[in-house]
């Protein structure tokens, strides 16, 4: 069986760190307004993978500021991310 199938995340830990600097420069701004995000996965199409936390998980603005917000901080931080996903909405 191909590797890749077999392995669908990303093992750089040097990208796990940059990505989770990255959001750790976000997050102070999600908890003021009672919510936060953690890093899922990282998948080897370079797709973070993140799961929206307090009252992100239901905000109805969270895809704006997934998109707008952490997505785009997240790749201006780390150039070989081509998309952040929410695993939870």
């Amino acid at each position: 069986m191909n590797d890749t199938l077999m392995m669908p995340h990303v093992d750089d830990q040097a990208i796990r760190v940059q990505v989770e600097a990255a959001l750790d420069t976000l997050r102070p701004y999600l908890e003021a307004d009672g919510g936060s995000v953690r890093l899922v996965d990282i998948t080897r199409d370079m797709v973070v993978e993140l799961e929206l936390l307090g009252a992100c998980e239901t905000c109805p603005m969270s895809s704006m500021t997934l998109r707008a917000g952490i997505e785009q901080a997240v790749k201006r931080s780390v150039p070989q991310i081509v998309r952040v996903e929410a695993v939870n909405i």
